[in-house]
């Protein structure tokens, strides 16, 4: 087996010939589907296999094999690097050190800014820097387009259960960018926090993005104490698949937010 320096992949230095790799990371999956050809990808997260919540399409999860993370599973597949999330169990990572199998770790992406850097190094562990490039300036053109002038809309990003995502998050920076005022601010929220249903019945959003909810489950937003604000406030899905990834899936992310405000 060829064995890459992470020293070498994260410089971007040329490599002999494209690298093996495994993602055990849904998140590097979707990122990976832009930047490596698809012989190069050896393994993909199991997350991508679920429809409800993966970054990529059916067709694109049918075509690799995936893992659940476990140093059996990613050795057996032979890769020249393993791409993860920041946290990896200490006996895969002890695993790839026995076997010199260079290991890529990215946190989660919380701004346009780290997400330009974690496709640039993705892409360069890929061997492909330029496919990088282009896909951040695919990003960056989507971005500046979904841009929406005027006053800010108070808004909130509301998962099952009332968790919202606050400042120093991607979700926030996604919702100013498109012309919201994220409201989990004004509460005293944490970056990840649970919202109180007191909050949103004294101080409502004109916009609620619900994710994942299409079907009107959610417990707490069928709330009998919400529902004088029916006409008050503006429910809108928010496809579960956009919450927790940067990547491509921005695209979409901000098109929809920017339909959403540039509707009201």
């Amino acid at each position: 087996m060829r064995v890459i320096g992470l020293a070498l992949v994260l410089a971007g230095a040329p490599v002999e010939a494209a690298p093996r790799i495994v993602s055990i990371n849904p998140c590097v999956d979707a990122i990976l589907m832009h930047v490596a050809d698809p012989g190069q990808i050896a393994g993909i997260s199991h997350y991508s296999k679920d429809p409800r919540a993966s970054s990529i399409t059916v067709a694109q999860a049918a075509r690799f094999k995936a893992t659940s993370g476990t140093a059996e599973e990613v050795v057996a597949l032979a890769p020249d690097i393993v791409i993860a999330g920041a946290h990896v169990a200490p006996s895969t990572i002890a695993a790839l050190r026995r076997m010199n199998i260079a290991l890529l770790q990215l946190g989660v992406s919380e701004s346009l800014a780290e997400n330009r850097v974690q496709i640039a190094q993705i892409a360069a562990a890929a061997g492909h820097v330029g496919r990088g490039a282009r896909l951040n300036a695919r990003i960056d053109a989507a971005v500046k387009a979904a841009h929406t002038a005027g006053s800010a809309v108070p808004a909130l990003i509301w998962q099952g259960g009332g968790l919202v995502p606050g400042t120093e998050t991607l979700a926030d920076e996604l919702l100013r960018t498109t012309g919201f005022h994220n409201l989990s601010k004004d509460y005293g929220l944490k970056r990840w926090d649970v919202l109180p249903l007191e909050h949103l019945v004294g101080r409502p959003p004109r916009v609620l993005f619900s994710v994942g909810d299409a079907s009107g489950t959610d417990r707490m937003l069928g709330h009998r104490v919400l529902r004088p604000l029916a006409g008050h406030i503006a429910v809108r899905e928010y496809p579960e698949r956009l919450m927790h990834c940067g990547g491509p899936t921005i695209i979409e992310a901000v098109g929809l937010l920017a339909r959403v405000r540039r509707s009201l």
